[in-house]
């Protein structure tokens, strides 16, 4: 019977009934050459600048260059100072938190520059891994009370004293450091990479805004406003591919907040309603639970289901409504297969080497067109006829 009941799933385009309890079995494709270490945001909400450095990371590599660990408490420092300056100048009307994108990476590389982990680990308080609850409540209220001090003006020393509690809690930086034998200032060395910020382009999908043409996405943690270019869903996804193809990592910023979203098994799927799935006494026995009892089945991914068919009004209307807001950001670093032949991406986390993948999950394509906020390759990456729709050579 269970032999039979495999086989009918099959052939309704599912993989699994829901007791089939055969789970998920991931065959990788093509998978870009070379993947850093997974790193470990722990407790901060940082995973923006672990996620676009591990990126960057690869894509040196791809690009002909050595492996290294860049700092990420360098960017997170100076993304800090920046939108502490900005958050005082609009009297508190922007969104102070530490939450990010991948552009403010690149942003804070371009102009301030970047050093390798041994130069700035960051962890000035204390410990060994990024535990930010105390500092994120400092800043915020440092920079609040700057906003309703009495003076009737700000003071000459507030940025002195933003500049003072980011030392204590990252550590001063260094004006020069040695590497490999050689010395370096953050500029120097970021000028020595093989790659250039001003290289690096992001995309979304949202139909609020002209394809074609750049916008900045109305999400909280974009309060650097960057802005990135809109274009048709499918065409987002062919950047993504090819990409892969040519050997490259994607940064990718999505919500996993999804009930199709397994931490614990490391996959994200969109089902569909399960009910349509199911024939004989699989659909007999599936009628017999509770509404609980259906969900728990479902969001337990058992194993390969038939998902959604993700359309670009699907999109709009779970942004428009909250339902797709900028929850994570992750690195796509290659394509896989389950074992029904349904596509999936290979993504590397920053939660440390957690999960039955040691720190990379897999999801599926349908997930990544419904759930996906924006993604930033290297502009050589992106099809020419792509480019040439957007204005750029």
């Amino acid at each position: 019977m269970k032999k039979f009941a495999l086989v009918a799933a099959l052939l309704f385009g599912v993989a699994i009934s829901a007791f089939a309890q055969e789970g998920y079995q991931f065959t990788d494709k093509k998978v870009i050459g070379k993947t850093v270490p997974i790193t470990n945001q722990y407790r901060s909400g940082t995973c923006w600048c672990f996620s676009t450095l591990s990126f960057l990371e690869e894509d040196i590599i791809a690009f002909g260059g050595e492996e290294m660990t860049l700092s990420q408490m360098w960017v997170v420092r100076h993304a800090y100072f920046d939108k502490a300056i900005k958050y005082v100048r609009l009297h508190g009307n922007l969104n102070f938190a530490v939450g990010g994108a991948a552009h403010d990476v690149t942003e804070m590389i371009a102009k301030y520059g970047i050093v390798p982990l041994e130069a700035y680990p960051g962890y000035n308080y204390g410990t060994t891994m990024p535990e930010f609850g105390e500092i994120d409540a400092v800043l915020k209220a440092y920079v609040e009370a700057i906003i309703k001090n009495e003076n009737g003006k700000l003071t000459t020393a507030w940025i002195n004293g933003l500049n003072a509690i980011l030392d204590a809690y990252f550590g001063v930086r260094p004006e020069k450091f040695t590497y490999k034998g050689k010395e370096y200032t953050p500029k120097s060395f970021a000028e020595s990479l093989p790659v250039k910020m001003e290289d690096y382009i992001e995309f979304s999908s949202f139909t609020h805004h002209p394809f074609y043409s750049t916008f900045a996405l109305e999400v909280p943690d974009n309060w650097m406003w960057g802005e990135m270019y809109n274009l048709p869903l499918a065409e987002m996804t062919q950047i993504v591919y090819a990409t892969l193809e040519a050997g490259h990592p994607v940064a990718w910023g999505t919500d996993v907040s999804e009930k199709g979203f397994n931490g614990g098994k490391a996959i994200g799927v969109v089902p569909e309603s399960v009910e349509k799935n199911l024939i004989g006494s699989d659909a007999e026995k599936w009628g017999k639970l509770s509404d609980a009892e259906k969900r728990a089945k479902i969001n337990n991914l058992e194993g390969p289901m038939k998902e959604m068919t993700i359309t670009q009004e699907m999109r709009q209307e779970a942004f428009d409504n909250y339902q797709s807001t900028d929850d994570h950001g992750m690195v796509i670093v290659g394509t896989a297969e389950d074992q029904a032949g349904n596509p999936f991406f290979k993504v590397q986390n920053s939660w440390g080497e957690s999960g039955p993948y040691k720190g990379f999950y897999y999801f599926s394509r349908p997930f990544f067109e419904y759930k996906t906020m924006d993604i930033m390759v290297h502009k050589s990456m992106v099809p020419k006829e792509i480019m040439k729709k957007i204005g750029l050579k």
